[in-house]
């Protein structure tokens, strides 16, 4: 039959971003990793050409109202595409900033949990919405399910050391003389000169929380309240946006959140609390680890809740087979990193009746140690088994070698790459003379001669999250890596002890803040001087050169697109026809600086910039990028487009003009191809040699290999972690060591 012969996705004729008219085909229901060298396409192939049209497709057989809700996404660039089946993007985006969504109810654990307690609960005490903090039936009355509870930071509105008297208050409208003041110091409940360091515990509850009271000053009737409770009423009951923005500011400084009281932060009310199953109520079983509560679960043989039970299990159970053993259900989504976030929408993928899905992954080792990886391929692997089509972008070779299908872009970055160098299956990739070919089986050798400490930097006692007590000595003037698995406590370690310090810059994959209109030349600083070097050679003002100010298209505002509102339908954006997407004037335009005008120095990658501006202070901030193998990056390509290891990187670029003291980074080659790790160590040694100390938590076993010192935090993740279970030399690792990370860094040295 012909339905039968749909067995690939035909790519024809694709170009968008930097793809040189790409056709190529992609067995269904196989796994396909796409691989080559950052920059050279591989996600402007998966990501923005076939799940963005997969998604658009879809999105179009929704009615006009529907599709107002939607976002707007307009056809890739590329001549045909067919074949497709429903994608869904499993990538690295952070889950929703709501702070009722949890690893639970992202999983639906949480739900399948609140089931089994609504029927084997003690005492019962109704329906399965009775144990959720997000239904009015079971959310905790004074916290609305929420955990924790707004108010007002005391010492932040009032100065203890001084008396009413003295201007003890400094809240709004309480000064020295105003009408709350004089309530306040002629109610008689305390003495206006004392100071409110020496009030007593009375005094302070009078003070702070005495509720509304009616009292006569001189002839007139007023109002007494507590300097809290009139705080509260007036800032934190109503609505933050619908504040005037100063008051807004002041009430983001003064006020704090603060675990509910009355729910100790369960969310749940008395009544959820009270139902028990073996001695635990559903709190207590959320707060648990995921390995533990597996177990917990496993022990509850009750055939009339059979079928539930066993769909919980298998969801903890891959949670626990994906490495995330280590969090607990009631774990805020917020508060997961980009890897650990890819990783439960994975889980919640697993459990889905749905056959012949494309699924789409970005990167999915991010994060994880090689322990770990082992357990993502046999994920990977049971989507793919089930009937879907698996499409993985990913550098890893141990990702690589699971695939059935390989598709290399290259031979470079930008526009050097977005041209297919092959495809076929790994065999085929290994003999061939492709960049990733060759480096498949590269290897990175210890130290013969690690490099000696100038000094120690001590942490001692440390506690934060799973860390047990944990003192361990930093050595200064050195390449240090911190390694272990998923959760063991490397960031904890890191970031809590060392991040605090002056003399140390972190450098991490969070989100660089900005607008739509930020862009690597603006973010670095390079966009001041090249607008200077415009001006100087034609002798007109620099504001001309700034698509913020004078020289901006006035039809778009120097935003190169013109985005136009439909009504009830989604809204659309079309490039500027006036300025072609150019942003700037014609006027602008005409001016050139050697040949070339603003725009197109702005769409220049780095390293074509780095020619065109042979010294001075451009050229300096160029070679940094280009060190950090940033060199395919446009000058204005906007930076929310970025990834998070290129935002780190380019948040280092900018550090390493600094000089600090100590530089820690946090998984620098995320995102890297196996060719660009080399120039990352090269450039640590950089680093180092020049005066610098780099701590680096890492996975990556050619960073552990070319460490003068590693740290391995462990043995295991969450509870099962959190102590030193090694520190010395990688050699001496490999030599003497049982950890995970030694038993994977003498396999990577043996290969």
């Amino acid at each position: 039959m012909g339905s039968d012969s749909h067995n690939v996705i035909e790519v024809r004729g694709a170009r968008h971003n930097n793809l040189a008219d790409v056709s190529l085909d992609i067995p269904k229901r196989r796994l396909t990793v796409f691989t080559g060298v950052s920059g050279s396409g591989k996600s402007s192939l998966v990501f923005g050409t076939i799940a963005a049209e997969s998604r658009r497709l879809l999105n179009e057989t929704y009615t006009a109202y529907v599709q107002g809700h939607l976002p707007s996404m307009s056809r890739p660039d590329v001549d045909a595409l067919r074949n497709l089946s429903v994608a869904l993007v499993v990538d690295q985006e952070r889950m929703g900033s709501n702070s009722r969504s949890t690893v639970g109810t992202a999983t639906d654990a949480q739900t399948m949990l609140r089931v089994v307690f609504s029927r084997l609960g003690d005492p019962h005490i109704g329906p399965s919405s009775a144990f959720s903090f997000n239904t009015p039936e079971g959310a905790c009355p004074v916290c609305e399910g929420h955990g924790y509870v707004s108010d007002i930071d005391v010492d932040a509105v009032l100065d203890r050391r001084k008396s009413l008297n003295e201007g003890a208050i400094t809240a709004p409208h309480t000064g020295i003389g105003s009408w709350y003041w004089q309530i306040i110091t002629g109610s008689g409940y305390f003495d206006p000169d004392k100071k409110l360091a020496d009030f007593t515990e009375q005094e302070w509850d009078d003070l702070l929380e005495r509720p509304a009271t009616k009292m006569r000053k001189g002839d007139s009737k007023a109002t007494y309240e507590g300097l809290l409770v009139k705080m509260r009423r007036h800032f934190l009951t109503k609505d933050r946006d619908a504040l005037r923005p100063d008051l807004r500011a002041y009430v983001d400084k003064i006020a704090t959140f603060t675990h509910c009281r009355s729910c100790d932060g369960t969310r749940l009310n008395p009544a959820a609390l009270s139902s028990r199953i073996a001695g635990r109520n559903i709190a207590e079983c959320a707060a648990m680890q995921v390995d533990d509560l597996a177990a917990f679960v496993r022990d509850l043989d009750t055939p009339s809740v059979g079928p539930v039970l066993a769909a919980l299990s298998s969801t903890l159970d891959s949670l626990v087979e994906i490495g995330l053993g280590y969090l607990s259900l009631d774990r805020e989504s917020s508060t997961l990193s980009g890897g650990e976030a890819q990783r439960v929408k994975t889980v919640r993928h697993l459990g889905s009746s749905l056959s012949d899905v494309t699924y789409v992954f970005d990167e999915p080792t991010v994060g994880l140690h090689p322990h770990d990886v082992q357990r993502m391929n046999g994920l990977l692997l049971r989507l793919r088994d089930n009937g879907n089509t698996v499409l993985v972008v990913e550098h890893k070779p141990e990702v690589v070698e699971i695939a059935d299908h390989v598709v290399d872009l290259g031979p470079g970055a930008g526009s050097a790459g977005g041209h297919v160098c092959y495809t076929g299956d790994v065999a085929g990739l290994r003999a061939s003379d492709t960049v990733t070919g060759r480096y498949l089986d590269h290897r990175v050798e210890l130290r013969s001669a690690p490099r000696e400490p100038s000094g120690r930097l001590p942490i001692t006692g440390a506690s934060l999250h799973n860390l047990r007590d944990v003192s361990v000595d930093i050595p200064l003037g050195v390449l240090t890596v911190v390694t272990g698995v998923s959760g063991a406590g490397k960031t904890s370690l890191v970031h809590g002890s060392l991040g605090k310090r002056d003399d140390v810059v972190v450098v991490d994959q969070s989100a660089i803040r900005g607008s739509r209109r930020s862009n690597p030349a603006t973010y670095t600083g390079m966009l001041d001087p090249i607008r200077t070097s415009f001006a100087k050679a034609n002798k007109v003002k620099a504001a001309l050169f700034s698509a913020n100010s004078e020289g901006a298209c006035p039809r778009c505002k120097g935003l190169g697109v013109i985005y136009t509102d439909l009504a009830m339908m989604a809204g659309v954006s079309s490039v500027c026809e006036d300025c072609g997407g150019k942003r700037y004037t014609a006027e602008v335009l005409a001016h050139t600086l050697r040949g070339k005008n603003i725009s197109q120095v702005l769409a220049m990658p780095v390293a074509e910039a780095l020619e065109f501006f042979p010294s001075g202070r451009v050229h300096a901030v160029l070679a940094r990028l280009a060190d950090v193998g940033l060199g395919y990056l446009r000058l204005g390509q906007p930076l929310n487009t970025l990834s998070g290891g290129e935002r780190q990187r380019l948040k280092l670029a900018i550090h390493m003009g600094e000089g600090a003291a100590t530089y820690v980074l946090d998984e620098p080659t995320a995102g890297l191809h196996l060719a660009d790790v080399d120039q990352l160590l090269a450039l640590l040694d950089r680093l180092v040699d020049g005066g610098s100390t780099v701590v680096v938590v890492e996975h990556h076993q050619a960073v552990m290999a070319h460490a003068d010192w590693l740290i391995d935090i462990g043995p295991g993740a969450g509870h099962d972690g959190g102590r030193v279970v090694f520190t010395g030399t990688p050699a001496e690792l490999v030599a003497d060591a049982d950890t995970y990370t030694a038993q994977h860094l003498r396999k990577y040295l043996r290969r």
